[in-house]
């Protein structure tokens, strides 16, 4: 595996490249706990369209993340992280070893995603099509964290729905 130059200060996480497998994974560097902020991000830019690579804040606002290194967080529908939106923050959702990759649950922080894929992550809960929140069965949501933005959604479709 080859490393890929994270701007990061705090030594934290860095993007490698799996050549087998062709495509880069952030990687902790180092231990951290359960509920540890394995990152603290910020917005490098906001846009009323989602693009491949951005997360979703609110209806028709969507950030690119800086620091940039933060894209190669791939998903999984058992994560080891979770972006909270509103802090800024990568948090660990269960213990996350040195060199572990780290994941997320792309649907917890995107509504309905304008690029839906097969999910490759081999979990045994693993969903199979990914395609954002607003997809998703109740019988799964209670299984994930979500960001705000998405409990509201999500808190807004119950309503409708009578659930």
């Amino acid at each position: 595996m080859t490393t890929k130059q994270c701007v990061d200060a705090s030594g934290n996480v860095a993007a490698f490249y799996h050549p087998v497998r062709g495509y880069y994974a952030l990687r902790a560097l180092k231990y951290f706990p359960v509920n540890a902020v394995v990152q603290v991000f910020s917005a490098h830019e906001q846009l009323e369209q989602p693009t491949y690579l951005s997360v979703q804040i609110g209806d028709d606002k969507h950030i690119h993340l800086f620091p940039d290194c933060l894209q190669y967080t791939n998903h999984s529908c058992e994560p080891n992280t979770f972006f909270d939106t509103e802090k800024g923050e990568v948090v660990a959702l269960r213990a996350i070893h040195q060199n572990e990759e780290l994941t997320f649950f792309y649907p917890a922080t995107e509504w309905s995603m304008n690029q839906p894929f097969q999910c490759v992550c081999h979990t045994p809960s693993c969903l199979g099509v990914i395609q954002g929140a607003a997809h998703l069965e109740d019988t799964v949501i209670i299984n994930y964290r979500f960001s705000g933005y998405i409990q509201k959604k999500l808190e807004q479709r119950r309503a409708v729905s009578g659930g």
